[in-house]
Order: C-alpha cells, then structure tokens, then sequence
C-alpha cells in the first residue's frame, strides 16, 4: 500500500481534540503515530453522557475518530522510569504533538526550549488556545471558549436579540487540528532539507480570526458588518439568504454576486415581475430606496408556497447555488458524502457497528491507510517498549511500579 507518511513517527502527548486531530491526519497517511496516555485515560473517554452515548471503552464513537490507526503507551511522566522511557521513544520519534498548558511542560522539563538541544531535528507541534505570547497566553482554551465565543461565532449566529445557541463542540479544534497538521508538515519538509527541527504552533483563536477574514476586513467600516447579531430583515442580500418552504424544511441560497445573479434567479424561479418592478435591482439602490424588507417579505411568502422536493427540482434546473439544511442523521446518510468517502463504518469491540468519520481530502494517488480500531489505555505499551529495547523483567517490574499501566476490564 502506498502510504505517504509511512516511516514517519509521531509522539502525541496531548488529549481531548483539537492535537489528536492533527495527529489523526498523519496516522491515516501510514505514519506510526503513539499516544502518550495517563493510568486514568485521556478525559474525551468519558464524555459519553455529553454527546448521548454508553460509556465504554469498547464503544466511543469520539475516540475513535480522533484516535483511530494509532497506538497507545500509558507512562506515569513522574515516575523517573516512566520519564526515561518517554525520552527514549522521543529519541525515536519525528514529530511531537501537545496540546498541554505551557506551565505544565516547564513543569515536568518537556517544553521546546528545554528538550530542542536534545532532540534537534524534532518538530515539535503544539496546540493552544490564545497562542504563545500574549496576556491571554495562560488561559485554559478549548474551542467553545477560545474559537467559538472570543472567536466571534456565538455572537453573530444567533437573531438579533435572541439567546446564544448551545456551542457544538469539536468545531474549533477540528478545524485548527488540520491547519496544526499543516504547518507541521511545512516545518517537516524543511527539517528533510536542512535537518532543523522547528518549533509548530496553532491556537484555536488565531483559526478563528482568519475563519471571519471577510467579516473582520468589512467591520472597519461603517455599515453592515457592525450591525451583526441581525434579523432576517436586516440582511442586505436577501439572495444569501435561508428559507422555510412549505413542508417546514430550510433552504439555504448564496448568491453574493446578487447584481449579476439577481435577473436569472427570477426568472429561474417564476418571477419575472420581479424584475421587471425596477425596485430590486440594483441591490445598493434597493437598499437605499427602502425596499430590502419588501423583497425580503416576497421571498419568504414565496417559498413558503412551495415543498422542498418543488423546490429543489426549480433550483437545480435553474443552477441556482442553494442547499437543503441538514440534521446530522441527513448527513450521515448522504450519498454524496458516501461517495466522498466521509465515513468508514467501524466494528466495535463490543459488536456494535458505528459510522466514524475520515479526515478530509482527496488524492489521486495517495492511499490512507485502513481504518483499525483506537487502542485502549496503554494498550500497546509492552511492544512499544520492546521496539525500544526493554526486556520482559524489565517490562513487568515497570508495570508493577505504575511507571507502566495496561488497562484490563474487570
């Protein structure tokens, strides 16, 4: 099988999402990517209650899509056995991915200035909340806080006086786990060449910054941009708007382009006295002539009149840019991201067959790797320590000690 990253090794020491996503990516690419993981567990095993779903290790749907085609080593890092045995599967090791708090890498002396000497052609990827310099620098980050509240989204995507919607979680750091997942490889490229290791790093705030780009440049002026939460009304382009058709389903069209979209999308849908009324086109004097709420009235009148299933046929036969907005069940059963490869359907240890999702991307002639199963606590501890050199006895004396722990259920 051709795997890009075969050969390349990872050290993941971090937990919950945003990090293992970066590390997701470099696993499904055919790198030997290993989870550094506590006694206790990364704490994303046990948010089942969260997201609705049994508690057990043998079914973790998140787990799995984050920490699938991995392996898993759990050391205690305070035990000087269990730090040695760290330091020697980094001497092995071409990345390192962390998304621990700063403070608490100086603490146990593996943050990139004290280690960078001693590992020098080690990329070493970190991922935080509010980035390395700065006042907020320290502050504990997580995409709700850091990408989704500070990072603009919870307060423009509600109405215009209405109550935040509950966050969705992963959001952020999905998406700041691939850009991390990017900027490492950048650094890699150039540690092949020059045989420098570099210091990586991504913050949930800074991909939250450059995710608004359009809406940040536009709020340096007066207008539209600084009027955000709107309502429906308040919308200068009623041709980017969402719809509610007649059998309660929403239709999202987007025609930013709205003066050179807006005569065939009137024509496409029927109604061409749109057009020829002379009071919605062009869309600046529409604005300035008082007629936005009229045309906004028109359009939610006339989609209401109509089905989903009418509508569609209306807009795809008119190449109007538009879709339906889906639940997840919807998307999980979409052909088009089946066709995609989106999901892989995954096997649970305990019988249980589960949709999971893929890291994006396409490649012609790139193969990812297989999907396995995301190991369990320190599950291949033993033959990680074995690569390493460790003997039986000293194996067993580890575990013994705690400086080594392989989960067993009881």
């Amino acid at each position: 099988m051709d795997l890009a990253l075969s050969g390349v090794r990872v050290i993941q020491l971090a937990n919950f999402v945003a990090a293992p996503a970066a590390a997701r990516y470099f696993a499904d690419h055919g790198a030997d990517v290993i989870i550094i993981e506590s006694a206790q567990g990364d704490p994303l095993r046990y948010t089942g209650v969260n997201e609705g779903r049994p508690q057990d290790m043998y079914e973790n749907t998140t787990w799995e899509y984050l920490n699938g085609n991995k392996r898993c080593i759990s050391l205690d890092m305070k035990n000087p056995e269990g730090k040695e045995a760290f330091f020697k599967l980094l001497a092995t090791a071409d990345i390192l991915i962390t998304n621990w708090r700063e403070q608490a890498l100086i603490r146990a002396g593996l943050d990139y200035n004290s280690i960078k000497d001693r590992y020098p052609k080690l990329i070493y990827g970190m991922c935080t909340g509010y980035g390395i310099k700065g006042p907020d620098k320290d502050l504990p980050g997580y995409d709700m806080t850091a990408f989704l509240s500070r990072g603009g989204y919870i307060h423009v995507n509600r109405r215009a006086g209405g109550p935040p919607h509950p966050a969705i979680p992963g959001i952020g750091d999905n998406n700041v786990g691939l850009v991390l997942a990017l900027n490492i490889m950048t650094a890699y490229l150039r540690a092949l060449k020059t045989g420098k290791g570099d210091l990586v790093v991504a913050s949930l705030y800074e991909n939250a910054i450059w995710n608004h780009s359009i809406m940040l440049m536009a709020s340096q002026y007066d207008g539209y941009a600084r009027t955000f939460p709107i309502g429906m009304y308040n919308n200068t382009n009623p041709l980017n708007g969402g719809y509610t058709t007649a059998d309660d389903r929403i239709v999202q069209i987007a025609m930013p382009d709205y003066d050179q979209r807006f005569k065939h999308f009137c024509e496409a849908i029927g109604r061409p006295d749109l057009v020829e009324c002379g009071k919605y086109w062009p869309q600046a004097d529409m604005v300035k002539n008082g007629y936005l709420h009229e045309f906004t009235d028109i359009l939610l009148t006339y989609f209401k009149s109509k089905t989903w299933p009418e509508w569609k046929k209306i807009l795809v036969e008119g190449d109007i840019p538009h879709a339906l907005a889906y639940n997840w069940q919807e998307m999980l059963e979409d052909p088009q991201a089946e066709a995609m490869g989106c999901y892989y359907d995954l096997k649970c240890p305990n019988g249980n067959v589960r949709r999971i999702t893929r890291t994006p991307g396409y490649f012609e002639s790139i193969t990812k790797t297989m999907p396995k199963v995301a190991p369990l606590i320190g599950e291949n501890g033993p033959e990680i320590l074995k690569e390493l050199g460790y003997g039986d006895e000293q194996i067993s004396s580890m575990l013994e000690s705690g400086a080594l722990y392989v989960w067993k259920d009881k």
